[in-house]
């Protein structure tokens, strides 16, 4: 089986990277839906997979899912392409020229029935949020657990392809008022590693 793992930063899926070495390809878009739905436009038109897995970390609205938690992300939704009608906001589907909302094209369960994750729904952002106000706002309009920079762009351009994909993420943080002391980014790392280097061995070796 082809798999490849897509990640925004090196450092979060680096020891899966060496774990595996060749045995399975690695594409390191850089940071934001931008740079990811070109980065995967242009490898997926070279490369045909059995299956791409997005893995990287992200910011927690549910106080129930903690930093280090790992969880299987089923929905993502890009939360501010859209318009201002003074203090409303109109997603871009309501008016007219396309979806915000995607889901995988494939589940955990479908990939390898042995292994478990909670779900979550997440959305994905140009600027994450730091600030009480701005975070009560996009809770109340679209009850986000997650939020990602890269995670809905993923999405599109793996179902523009027809590629299987399941998003995969690790809690560092709340999203909350900006608090670096608060961030748990290398328990995040590790715990996404190590479910998915487990992961995708078990994958490998059926």
């Amino acid at each position: 089986m082809l798999i490849l793992v897509v990640a925004a930063t090196a450092p979060e899926v680096e020891p899966l990277a060496k774990y595996f070495g060749n045995k399975i390809d690695v594409l390191i878009t850089g940071a934001g839906m931008v740079p990811t739905a070109f980065a995967l436009g242009q490898h997926l038109s070279h490369q045909r997979y059995d299956l791409a897995i997005n893995l990287g970390i992200a910011g927690s609205f549910d106080r129930s899912i903690e930093p280090g938690f790992v969880v299987e992300v089923t929905e993502d939704t890009f939360a501010e392409t859209g318009a201002e009608d003074d203090e409303r906001f109109i997603p871009i589907n309501i008016l007219g020229f396309g979806e915000v909302a995607y889901k995988p094209t494939a589940t955990l369960d479908d990939v390898e029935s042995n292994f478990y994750l909670k779900k979550a729904r997440a959305i994905t952002v140009n600027m994450v949020h730091g600030n009480d106000a701005s975070i009560k706002k996009v809770q109340d309009r679209l009850n986000p657990q997650l939020e990602s920079m890269e995670g809905a762009a993923f999405f599109y351009a793996c179902q523009q392809v027809n590629v299987r994909c399941i998003q995969i993420r690790a809690v560092s943080n709340y999203v909350e008022k900006r608090n670096r002391d608060s961030w748990q980014i290398g328990l995040a790392i590790k715990n996404l590693n190590t479910f998915a280097i487990d992961l995708i061995d078990a994958i490998i070796k059926l």
